[in-house]
């Protein structure tokens, strides 16, 4: 039988996903000031769950509450108090409404915290993030001791997504978060147990997995997003990326989502970095077709013995259908046009609609630093910051039950993004010297 967006997909778990349809891991930055999820949350799946997805993977919910990727993510570091337990149980419910799954992404930005959560954030190494505009500190090397706590942090936030009615968690080493951090040479100088060798920049990853396996039971998958390479000269190469993947088979895994690139080099965006991407120009057969890590999926099947997801790039049913026809992927991956579009994979899937819009070429940027031309240092970086405040500010407008506002501009929506990211950093240290003295 010829795979399509319509097929059904059982997971090694023995999850079922009703089609291969995904919504991809998104910031939400919805929680309140103590970590937690909230009715924001709960209004903005239930969209995307009504709206004929198979399977949802949550925004990245950290580990640990110091080294957030913003101050409103949702943390899960300690067991959930029973107000939290609650909202998380309810969270679950809505997303499932519609007949899709939900899956937790449990995440550590690592030396991606920003000054204004962490000025000095944990990482692998002292190394701090090479970007224009000081909003990243150095950070501080991890102790064995820091590591070992972290990765029973990924067991508990397992168990705690398992007793909230989630169907499974995926552990972020991607997009130059913390265990992508301790994949790559550039950013792991460590001569330890957790340095030097591939197979020791692996362990943490490879036994934070082991751990949340361990809380896991019967019908409940663990899953992995991994870089296919950061794009950066001396950093996590592809055939580092095969090597891990050769790894991971050993450990049962649902599947491993293939992206790339981190903060410094965002190829998961489809943008180019201040340097010169390393690696490998894609080939122009590759081009021609819609998902940014196609080719290395392809590559990639002839190593993995778990279903693959490939994220970034898809917009015609077209493009998905042959994907998933030709055997580079098992489950297709969707972000920005679900940010507007919360139903397209039911329209997708139904036929009525065969591509899906690429709001990027088509957004009211406007003069100066927004330039889609700006090339230079600072102006560069604030344009791709400025394009993610306007899908950010899409996912707040549902969130609070007012539909996407399609005609915002850039500048506005950076604008009001920083505002609110201030707020809500001013709030989070609030909350965290409240519970300190409590």
């Amino acid at each position: 039988m010829t795979n399509t967006i319509n097929t059904p997909l059982t997971l090694p778990s023995g999850l079922v996903i009703p089609n291969r349809l995904v919504k991809a891991a998104m910031t939400e930055r919805l929680a309140n000031s103590r970590n937690e999820a909230t009715e924001r949350h709960l209004n903005l799946y239930k969209a995307w769950g009504d709206g004929g997805i198979g399977l949802q993977i949550t925004g990245n919910v950290q580990v640990d509450r110091r080294n957030l990727e913003a101050a409103g993510n949702v943390v899960i570091d300690s067991p959930p108090n029973n107000e939290h337990a609650a909202m998380l149980s309810r969270w679950a419910e809505v997303s499932k409404a519609g007949g899709g799954k939900i899956v937790m992404q449990l995440s550590h930005a690592g030396r991606q915290t920003m000054k204004a959560v962490n000025e000095q954030p944990d990482a692998p190494s002292a190394i701090a993030v090479d970007l224009p505009g000081g909003q990243f500190g150095t950070p501080r090397a991890m102790t064995g001791d820091d590591i070992k706590a972290l990765i029973e942090r990924y067991a508990i936030a397992t168990k705690a997504a398992r007793a909230a009615g989630f169907d499974g968690v995926q552990i972020h080493s991607a997009h130059g978060y913390l265990m992508s951090q301790f994949l790559s040479p550039l950013t792991n100088t460590r001569t330890d147990e957790w340095g030097g060798s591939l197979e020791n920049r692996a362990r943490a990853l490879l036994d934070a997995v082991r751990a949340a396996k361990a809380e896991a039971g019967p019908g409940f998958g663990v899953s992995v997003k991994l870089n296919s390479t950061d794009f950066q000269k001396g950093g996590f190469t592809k055939a580092d990326s095969m090597a891990v993947i050769g790894m991971l088979n050993a450990l049962d895994l649902d599947f491993v989502e293939i992206s790339g690139g981190n903060y410094e080099q965002p190829k998961m965006m489809d943008m180019d970095g201040l340097k010169p991407v390393f690696e490998e120009a894609a080939k122009e057969s590759t081009k021609k077709r819609e998902a940014y890590f196609l080719e290395y999926a392809k590559e990639v099947q002839t190593v993995a013995t778990m279903p693959l997801m490939v994220t970034g790039g898809f917009r015609t049913t077209t493009g998905m259908n042959e994907a998933l026809a030709g055997g580079e992927a098992d489950l297709i991956g969707l972000g920005r046009p679900l940010c507007v579009d919360t139903d397209a994979p039911a329209r997708l899937l139904s036929g009525e609609l065969e591509e899906l819009p690429s709001w990027e070429k088509t957004l009211r940027i406007g003069p100066g630093i927004f330039s889609p031309t700006s090339s230079i240092g600072l102006f560069k970086a604030l344009n791709g910051f400025g394009m993610q405040a306007w899908f950010y500010s899409q996912l707040h407008a549902i969130a609070d039950g007012k539909g996407p506002n399609r005609k915002l501009g850039v500048l506005g929506a950076f604008l009001k993004m920083q505002g609110l990211d201030g707020k809500m950093a001013k709030a989070y240290h609030a909350a965290l010297k409240q519970k300190a003295s409590a």
